[in-house]
């Protein structure tokens, strides 16, 4: 139980000092290349965004380490405490003092995700199981919630737009936990069994688009505003998923289920309590101003004529 609690709280502050490198690294591209293959091109260039990479890689390894010596139910809950590591991190980072509001909308988003998970305990079920008419009304279900959110960010303003990508990505990843489980039920059969199943090469593809979709949510605005959202939303679809696919099952009963229906109404507060916060606010719209900043100063040395600086630097 040591080797459990440990490995997990060190995989989530690997992942949340994971988060802040990304969400760093990606704050500075340019607005144009949100939801662009372009921005993954350059991000993958940067320093500080192959360490946060790195980081998440090591962050697997221990939640891996986790669940070799503990349960699922116990090693999930501690790994949401990134939360409590990342928001305030990347506060720090920027310079930004969090009041009662950030931290109450922060510990909101954590106790009540960890409580919901805990309660419910999602469990059972076979991935064998799973027929193919069960898979492609869920494949439908995650493409239109994706398709939906990402057309209503064009209405909404702010942080909220980092939210609802955040959204896509979490349904998205939430989706390729499932596939992922789907592929790993088929290695005892051989590496035919994997490649000639249809879920595998779907897996590639949500990966990718996943982390497109997870980076583009960083690009465009503060980590809590997309962090938040992005581990609330996937839990659910992936449990979600594992209900409806493998017939997994949820713990019911008073008092469990008023306990996950209160972590999950506690979870939807911080989010919002976070996303109209005006330190929040700030801090995007700092973002916004350096991002902006740095796409007018590429612009000018590209429009100089050859030997003079660009307009506005320093002789």
């Amino acid at each position: 139980m040591t080797v459990t609690v440990l490995a997990a709280l060190a995989a989530g502050a690997c992942f949340a000092v994971a988060g802040v490198l990304q969400q760093r690294a990606a704050s500075a591209r340019p607005a144009d290349e949100a939801l662009s293959w372009r921005l993954l091109w350059h991000l993958m260039r940067q320093p500080m965004w192959v360490s946060g990479i790195g980081l998440a890689v090591l962050a697997y390894g221990f939640q891996s380490l986790a669940l070799a010596f503990g349960p699922l139910s116990l090693v999930q809950p501690l790994i949401v405490c990134e939360l409590i590591f990342a928001i305030p991190l990347s506060a720090r980072l920027h310079r930004v003092r969090l009041g009662a509001r950030e931290w109450g909308g922060t510990l909101a988003v954590a106790g009540g995700l960890a409580a919901a998970l805990t309660t419910a305990r999602p469990g059972g079920g076979d991935p064998a199981t799973a027929r193919l008419g069960p898979w492609l009304l869920a494949l439908g279900v995650v493409a239109a919630v994706t398709a939906g959110t990402l057309v209503a960010r064009a209405y909404v303003c702010g942080v909220w737009r980092a939210s609802f990508i955040a959204l896509a990505a979490g349904t998205v990843m939430g989706f390729q936990s499932v596939l992922l489980s789907a592929t790993v039920a088929r290695l005892p059969r051989g590496f035919a069994a994997v490649a000639s199943a249809w879920q595998t090469y779907l897996l590639v593809v949500a990966s990718i688009g996943g982390l497109l979709l997870i980076q583009s949510a960083f690009q465009e605005g503060p980590l809590a505003a997309s962090v938040t959202v992005i581990d609330t939303a996937e839990p659910i679809v992936a449990v979600t998923a594992g209900v409806m696919l493998f017939g997994e099952t949820l713990q019911s009963g008073w008092p469990l289920t008023a306990f996950t229906v209160a972590g999950a109404a506690a979870t939807f507060i911080g989010i919002v309590r976070l996303d109209t916060s005006p330190a929040i606010a700030a801090l995007h719209q700092r973002d916004t101003r350096r991002r902006e900043s740095a796409a007018g100063y590429g612009s000018a040395v590209r429009s100089a004529p050859e030997g003079e600086p660009p307009r506005g630097a320093r002789r």
